[in-house]
């Protein structure tokens, strides 16, 4: 009876015994499995699961960035760029695996065949995934069996056995793949979206964004440098647009002209300006317009002043551009000269002077005629303004108790004249009325002398000729 007590009791420990080497081994053999970076071995579902590094790490992304869970890995993008939460806990257009308990039978007795999990079926995440455990692979997830005995990486991107979405780019690693997205575009709610760089001011000037890259231009004026981001000016001068001078401005230019023109209305050519237009009294007489400049002319007989502008009377009797004899006096006046014959005194005058005729008081024929005859002229300008005093006489001698009458005895029949005793012994002629020339005029003007004491009455003359010149301004 002990006997078989010890037997039982022997039957009973070695059953025992086997169950525990087998949990053990099962133990084991759960602990050998590994899983590359950012995964762990899930001992339920018997495969590598991602780890969540947004819920498990501390901060993992710094300042205004959002961090955005991947399989594998982690981004961290901006918030405002960032439209749709990748959080597992959010709403996503992909649904999460979900393990039920149902789904994992009570393996306590072993393992009759081997498990396969229930996973989500192809195309279910945006996100990279790894292949599923076949029945009979030896290596771990991501590798398979090489032809040396080895477990060699399974390059599921070339395999196409990846999950990654038409509009994202498979990267192969080390044990699985990441999906990403090319140059020029960011993940956005499990798509690939282009970047708009002109947003960030990635050109100077004009920028066009193009899908998944950005074009840079510059506006009119400006050139694009070589890193085809920044532009320069154009020195658009060199190319001598201006038809006078040119000046370079930031992007443009501006055409400037000589003194004397005007820019036209193309901004490039000059026109000569017609100084001559602008006023009637640039010059005194005529104003003739040059290129850039003008000029005024004077009439015959004057010349241009030192200012340009004025005329002056041209004095040919100085100059000697005259054509008198020698036996003649030249007398100039404005605009001209005239030739002087020499003085001849009619009878019974003679010759008292070169200018001066005398009637003989002894001379019987001399009794009503003048004592003497002064020869004077002057010029006068027609136009000028009056009245106007032109000339004036006096009494070269006095004598006790004479007086003396002034008046004009002849050559005012137009009544241009008149005479203004300005004391008793001088006066003067006024022009009264204006005279258009060219004209001659001889005016006698007399001088009476009356002495009552002695019963005397006797006259002289100055016999005034007066060139009249036409008014040329």
């Amino acid at each position: 009876m002990l006997f078989e007590l010890r037997g039982l009791s022997w039957s009973t420990n070695k059953r025992m015994l086997s169950i525990l080497i087998c949990i053990i081994c099962c133990i084991h053999s759960g602990k050998s499995q590994t899983c590359t970076d950012g995964f762990t071995y899930d001992r339920r579902a018997r495969q590598c699961i991602d780890i969540d590094e947004c819920r498990t790490l501390p901060d993992p992304c710094r300042g205004d960035m959002q961090c955005v869970n991947q399989n594998g890995g982690y981004l961290c993008i901006p918030r405002g760029l960032y439209s749709q939460s990748y959080a597992r806990n959010s709403p996503r257009s992909y649904p999460e695996p979900s393990y039920p308990e149902e789904s994992y039978p009570d393996r306590s007795l072993g393992y009759s065949e081997p498990f396969i999990p229930n996973v989500p079926p192809v195309g279910a995440g945006p996100g990279p995934s790894y292949p599923i455990v076949s029945r009979s692979t030896p290596c771990i997830l991501g590798y398979t069996l090489g032809a040396d005995g080895t477990c060699v990486d399974v390059d599921e991107c070339e395999a196409e056995s990846h999950q990654c979405n038409p509009t994202q780019v498979c990267i192969n690693t080390a044990g699985g793949y990441t999906c990403s997205c090319t140059e020029g575009y960011w993940l956005v709610g499990g798509q690939c979206q282009d970047i708009d760089e002109c947003r960030y001011g990635y050109c100077q000037q004009l920028c066009a964004n193009v899908p998944g890259s950005y074009s840079c231009s510059c506006s009119p004026g400006f050139l694009l440098n070589a890193d085809s981001r920044t532009c320069q000016d154009v020195d658009e001068c060199e190319t001598n647009p201006c038809s006078h001078g040119c000046l370079n401005t930031y992007g443009s230019f501006m055409c400037t002209c000589d003194e004397g023109f005007e820019l036209a209305s193309d901004g490039t050519t000059c026109n000569d300006l017609d100084e001559c237009s602008f006023s009637d009294f640039l010059c005194q007489h005529t104003c003739v317009n040059t290129p850039g400049s003008f000029s005024c002319i004077c009439p015959p007989g004057y010349y241009v002043y030192e200012d340009g502008r004025s005329c002056e009377d041209l004095n040919e009797c100085e100059s000697g551009n005259n054509t008198c004899t020698t036996a003649q006096v030249c007398f100039n006046f404005q605009g001209g000269y005239t030739c002087l014959d020499p003085l001849r005194c009619d009878p019974p005058f003679i010759e008292l002077s070169d200018n001066q005729c005398m009637c003989s008081a002894e001379n019987p024929a001399c009794r009503e005629q003048p004592f003497t005859i002064l020869y004077r002229h002057m010029d006068l300008s027609s136009g000028r303004s009056v009245p106007a005093d032109i000339f004036q006489m006096q009494a070269t001698t006095r004598y006790p108790g004479a007086f003396y009458i002034f008046q004009i005895k002849s050559g005012n029949e137009g009544r241009e004249f008149y005479m203004r005793q300005t004391s008793n012994i001088s006066a003067t002629l006024v022009l009264a009325r204006p005279i258009k020339g060219p004209k001659t005029i001889v005016l006698d003007l007399e001088m009476v002398t009356v002495n009552n004491v002695i019963n005397f009455r006797g006259s002289s003359i100055i016999r005034l000729t007066v060139f009249v010149s036409e008014h040329p301004f």
